[in-house]
Parts: structure tokens; C-alpha cells; sequence
């Protein structure tokens, strides 16, 4: 029974020999032959042997069950009379299994000629017969059709497969052939996509006289001029007749040298349909035929209008770097200059008075200083290095006073009109730079308008995207005039320092800088619109401030009084001419002063003196110890004297957050109200 189990497991005995590989181009067909005598197995083999043909023997039907498992045959020669299980059985089992149930069976007997027998073996499943002794005719002619319909229908089935994998190869092709059509066709969008995003127009063009009549253009070109391609076709002189007049002579002779070079990179000015000049990188390559000679040009039209106005404010803030670093230089010793020219005026006034004439000519020299320190603060302030004294500022309740003070400025023929948001944000900001500032637009608005006009001021709240520089929440200050407008040179020039329309003697050129050096260190921007006959509007854009809006200070007692009271104040300064003026000022308002060169001098005076109230120093001193190293070392070992630092120059603002701080040069005024407001803090 093991080799029915085998049989009906489907396994197969490892031991047996395995099949022969047929030769190329021959179906091998096999034979089973299955008979107990080996003489019989010897002599139907004989029989049979054949090329092309493989005979494989079993002497039992379990030995013929294991080869039907192992090999696919063409016929089976089975003996009716076997040991164990009879050739019914075996051909039973044979026919029950799904693979093996088509295997013709010719059953070989000596015994059973008997219709009974033959019928049961038909019944079993075989197909034929063929009775001992064996005629070999008949045997091979039976099996050669057997042979015959096994080796086409291998035929069949191999051409079969070979039709499906040729089906298969085929819609293999054809799938990639599809993955690399839609791979061609994204990468054609994609491009399409990123050509037609750029400021990007192509075109082909002529060559000689005919070159700018354009053969061909995407229509991009419209995009960023305005013009369709229909205009640059039909029109041979269109595209030159636009070239701004400063250029055309440079780029008609560069491109009269292009054959020569094969590619050509021109920049040029052209004016678009919106009559706006914009910047044009013009690229060109020359295309030649086969043979080598000229046929036409493919060129690239760029739009570099942004990157020439990233330039210009390159160029801009280089010039802003370069006044800046030559005024920082000279700003402390000229402040300390016009300080001694300016406090010595003031000791002067209070000695002549009741002498007229001296105290006219006492003034005019006072409003020159008093000029030439402008000018150096709207240096600084134009070049970023003045140190800004910012608050929170509340705009709506400042214009009032500062509108009044304008309509005494400008005159009569000039309206002023202010529009106002209910609820309008703080910002931070110098209320001093911002008034001088608003002033100074509004005097070059009334410039503007020779003939009188409207000036309104608008101030109101905008939310700007926050990638721009200042983004979000913001207060938005416009000056709008009705005057005779800017071309668009002075436009690009407009807050360039030293720049000025004016005639020689009325202006310095430094009064626009000054507003656009001081909004850009306040952390904003500015913006112009104008055009010529259209007026003008400069729009100061400031970040929104959070914090309490700063109060007015209260008001001091009459400076003109002493009311220092023999009160001890000790006065730290390098340069003496200086140190003398701050201490002649000091000792007039009523102080006792003791003097110090450097901030070591102080140091040790103030651990010898208890009795000093208050430090007035300078921030830049010779020495290890600057005014600021010594106000910090008052605060930690006296807290109770109170400092008070003076400067004509302070690199940045970031150092002198924490300390008081009065500018040179000042007024016997400024420094007697500085004081009164520290004392009154104490």
C-alpha cells in the first residue's frame, strides 16, 4: 500500500532516474510500458525503439504509478495480469488523476480476449487492445498515432505559450512605450509650466537688416510687454523704435557685430505698452544650416526689471554705508566743536544782556551752530548712525499741534488736510526725528506746488504680507501733494544724499535722505508715487508698536532760574574746552561742580566724595573706562547719584539702551531740563 499512498499524495520517489533533455527542435515522446516478465518489457521495447522516441519500463503497477507521477507520457502500454493490484486498477487510478486522465492506455493481454473482459477494460479507460502474441506491425502502428497526436498537441500547446509570451512581451513594450509617452509628455508640461512662469518670451529672427522682425514668439511675449507677437511681425522698425534713446545706439551696433560672435548678451531699456521703460536681457544665438552658413536667430527675452531695482538699492545702501562711515568719523569732534561754540553763545546771551546789538549778532551766530548741528544729525540720521530716543507714540493725538505748526510753515496757498483712522495703532518711533521729518515733506510738497495746492496727510492701519520688510500689522503715514510731480530719473535719485532739484543755495539734498535713513532705522519703509503734472505721495509705513503709549513730560521750572542750590555734580570730559563750557553752564544754574579727565579720574573721585548728586559724562573718553563702563559702576556701587551721558557720535543705538542720554550739542536749556527731569525721577 505504500505505493498507492505515494500515488495518491502526489510525491515522488527521489531515486528514480530522471528524464533525458530532448534535442533541439525533437518532441520527445515517452513510452510507459508496464508488464511483470521482463522478457516481455525487453521484446515490446524493441519493438518500439525509435528516434525520438524514450521507453521507460515497470514490472508493477505501483512502480507504473511512480513514473506517471515523475513523466508525462504519450501512451501507456499496460499489462492486464500484474502481481499486487491488476492492470484495471492501476489504469483506474491513472484515469482519476486530473493530469494523467487523458494518457491513452493500450492494455496487453494473453488471457482476457473475452467481450466481458475487453468491455471492462474499457470501462476502466483504456482505449485499445492488443492481444498475445504480439504482432509488432500492429503494436507500432497504434502507438505511432498516439505518438503522433501527443507530439501535436506539445506542438500546439508549446506554440501556445510561445504566442503568450510574444502577447506578454508585446504589452510589456507597449506599457513601457505608454510609461515613457506620459514620462515625455509631464516633462513637456513641466516645462511648459516653468517657461510660461518666467518673464521669459522666445523668439527666432532674421538675419541683416530684417533681424528684429521677429519670424516667431511664444506668447509670453505679451505677458511682460503688452504688445501681442502680431505687433513685432508685421512692423520690421517696431521693436527699435521702442529702445530708450540712451540705448539704441550702444545695442544697434552691438548687434550689428553679432554674425561674428555666434551668441550676443545685450541689457537693454525698452518702453511697453504700458508707456513703462523696463529692463531687458536680451539673449541671442546665432542658428547655422548644415553646411555651416548663418540662417537665423533664437534669442531669450528676459525681464530684469526687479533684479536693476535690487541693484539701484545696492547701489543705494552703498552710498548710505559710504556717508555714513565719513560722517561717524567727523560727528564727535565736530559736535564737540559747535558744543563749546553753543554753550559758550549761551553764557555769552545771559552776560550781555540789556546790549541789543550784541545779542543780534549773539543769535545769528547761535542759528548758525545751531544749523550746522542739523546738518550733522541729518547726516546720521540719513545713514542710520544717529542713535534713536524711540517711544511709543500715539499719531492721532500728535498731529494736531504739529499740523498747526505746518500751516504757520507752509503759508496760506497750501491746504492741509489730515484724514485719520478712529482706531488707530501706537507705533514706536523718535517723535523729534518723525515731526522734523513729516516737516521736511511737507516743506518740499509746498516747493513743488509754486502756484499753491492741497497737502493731505492720511493716516490709517494696513495689514501687509508678512514675507515683506516691515509685514503684518502696520501704520501707514501718506503725504500726498498736488504739485508738478518727479520724472523718473529724479524718481531713482529722489533719496540719494546730496541729491537736489533745487537751485544752489536752497536746499542740501539731504532732507528726503534724512526721512528715509531714519524710517529704515525705525525698523519701516518708505514708499513714492509720482509722475510728472500727476503730484507726488510718500507713504511712511511703520511696524505697529505694543506697549503704553509714552505721555508728555511734565513741564520743568524756568531754566533761566538757578535751582541747583550748591548741590554737588561731578563733570567727566577729555576735551577741555568742552569741560569748561559744562562746567561755566553748571556752576550758572547754581551747582557746585568738581571736574574728572577720564573715567578712571571719576571712579576714584566718587569713592573720596560722598556727597555728589549727579555724573554728567561723556560717552567716549580715553582710557579703559568709557562713559557707559561708568555709569554702570555708579549704578552698582552709588545708586542713589544719577547719570547723565553726553555724545556727538554713538556707533549704534544698542549700547546706550539703559542710560540716560543728552546729544551734543545742546542748549544750556536741554541741559538744565535733562537735569530737573533726572533729580525729579530720584
Amino acid at each position: 500500500m505504500t505505493d498507492l499512498t505515494e500515488w495518491q499524495g502526489g510525491s515522488v520517489d527521489p531515486a528514480l532516474p530522471r528524464p533525458l533533455v530532448p534535442p533541439l527542435g525533437l518532441v520527445t515522446a515517452k513510452i510507459l510500458i508496464v508488464d511483470d516478465d521482463p522478457k516481455n518489457l525487453l521484446a515490446v521495447e524493441e519493438m518500439l525503439r525509435a528516434p525520438g522516441l524514450e521507453i521507460v519500463t515497470a514490472q508493477s503497477g505501483e512502480a507504473a504509478l511512480r513514473c506517471v507521477l515523475r513523466d508525462d507520457f504519450a501512451v501507456i502500454l499496460l499489462d492486464v495480469q500484474l502481481p499486487s493490484m491488476d492492470g484495471y486498477e492501476v489504469a483506474t487510478l491513472i484515469r482519476g488523476r486530473p493530469k494523467t486522465s487523458r494518457v491513452p492506455i493500450i492494455f496487453l493481454t494473453a488471457y482476457n480476449k473475452e467481450d466481458l473482459h475487453v468491455f471492462r477494460g474499457y470501462t476502466a479507460g483504456a482505449v485499445d487492445y492488443v492481444f498475445k502474441p504480439i504482432e509488432p506491425i500492429i503494436l507500432k502502428s497504434k502507438v505511432n498515432v498516439f505518438v503522433d497526436l501527443f507530439r501535436k498537441t506539445e506542438e500546439i500547446r508549446r506554440q501556445g505559450e510561445e504566442e503568450r509570451r510574444l502577447l506578454m512581451e508585446n504589452l510589456r513594450v507597449r506599457s513601457e512605450k505608454l510609461r515613457a509617452e506620459q514620462d515625455l509628455r509631464r516633462r513637456e508640461e513641466h516645462q511648459s509650466i516653468v517657461l510660461r512662469s518666467l518673464p521669459v518670451a522666445l523668439y527666432t529672427a532674421g538675419l541683416g537688416n530684417d533681424r528684429r522682425k521677429l519670424r516667431f514668439t511664444n506668447p509670453k511675449i505679451k505677458d511682460i510687454t503688452g504688445f501681442s507677437p502680431a505687433a513685432f511681425f508685421e512692423d520690421e522698425s517696431f521693436w527699435e523704435s521702442r529702445l530708450h534713446p540712451d540705448d539704441r545706439e550702444r545695442v544697434l551696433g552691438q548687434l550689428a557685430s553679432a554674425e561674428q560672435d555666434d551668441s550676443l548678451a545685450i541689457e537693454y531699456r525698452w518702453r511697453c505698452a504700458d508707456d513703462v521703460d523696463r529692463h531687458f536681457l536680451d539673449q541671442t544665438v546665432l542658428i547655422r544650416d548644415e553646411s555651416g552658413r548663418p540662417r537665423e536667430y533664437f534669442g531669450l527675452w528676459f525681464d530684469v526689471s526687479e533684479r536693476k531695482q535690487l541693484e539701484q538699492k545696492l547701489l543705494h545702501a552703498s552710498k548710505l554705508e559710504a556717508v555714513g562711515r565719513l560722517t561717524g568719523g567727523i560727528a564727535h569732534d565736530f559736535n564737540n566743536m559747535l558744543s563749546v561754540v553753543i554753550g559758550n553763545l549761551d553764557l555769552l546771551q545771559r552776560s550781555i544782556e540789556g546790549n541789543e546789538k550784541a545779542l543780534r549778532r549773539t543769535r545769528l551766530a547761535m542759528d548758525g551752530a545751531q544749523r550746522c548741528a542739523d546738518l550733522t544729525h541729518r547726516l546720521l540720521a540719513f545713514s542710520r548712525r544717529q542713535p534713536l530716543q524711540a517711544t511709543v507714540l500715539d499719531l492721532k493725538a500728535l498731529m494736531p499741534g504739529l499740523l498747526e505748526l505746518m500751516q504757520r510753515t507752509l503759508g496760506e496757498r497750501i491746504r492741509v488736510q489730515l484724514e485719520s483712522s478712529d482706531d488707530l495703532w501706537p507705533v514706536r518711533v523718535d517723535r523729534v526725528q518723525l515731526e522734523a521729518g513729516l516737516i521736511n515733506l511737507a516743506v518740499n510738497a509746498r516747493d513743488a506746488m509754486t502756484e499753491g495746492g492741497d497737502l493731505q496727510i492720511r493716516l490709517e492701519n494696513k495689514v501687509f504680507p508678512e514675507a515683506e520688510d516691515p509685514g503684518g500689522e502696520c501704520v501707514m503715514i501718506s503725504v500726498t501733494d498736488t504739485g508738478e510731480g518727479m520724472s523718473p530719473e529724479v524718481k531713482q535719485r529722489v533719496f540719494e544724499p546730496f541729491f537736489t532739484t533745487k537751485e544752489s543755495g536752497k536746499g542740501t539734498g539731504l532732507g528726503l535722505s534724512m526721512v528715509y535713513g531714519f524710517i529704515q532705522q525705525s525698523g519701516g519703509r518708505v514708499e513714492l508715487e509720482s509722475a510728472p503734472g500727476q503730484g507726488t505721495t510718500i507713504r511712511l509705513i511703520l511696524p505697529r508698536a505694543v506697549g503704553e503709549v509714552d505721555r508728555a513730560m511734565e513741564p520743568v521750572a524756568d531754566v533761566a532760574e538757578p535751582f541747583g542750590q550748591g548741590r554737588k555734580v561731578l563733570v567727566v570730559e577729555d576735551d577741555p574746552a568742552v569741560r569748561q563750557v559744562a562746567v561755566s553752564t553748571l556752576k550758572s544754574l547754581g551747582f557746585q561742580v568738581q571736574e574728572a579727565e577720564t573715567g578712571d579720574d571719576a571712579a576714584r573721585l566718587l569713592q573720596r566724595d560722598g556727597e555728589i548728586l549727579l555724573v554728567l559724562s561723556d560717552v567716549r573718553m580715553p582710557g579703559d573706562m568709557t562713559g557707559i563702563d561708568l555709569a554702570r559702576l555708579v549704578r552698582q556701587e552709588r545708586p542713589s547719584v544719577r547719570v547723565l551721558l553726553t555724545t556727538g557720535y554713538v556707533e549704534g543705538d544698542s549700547t546706550v539702551d539703559d542710560v540716560d542720554l543728552l546729544y551734543k550739542p545742546y542748549r544750556a536749556n536741554d541741559l538744565a531740563e535733562k537735569i530737573q527731569s533726572l533729580l525729579r525721577a530720584a
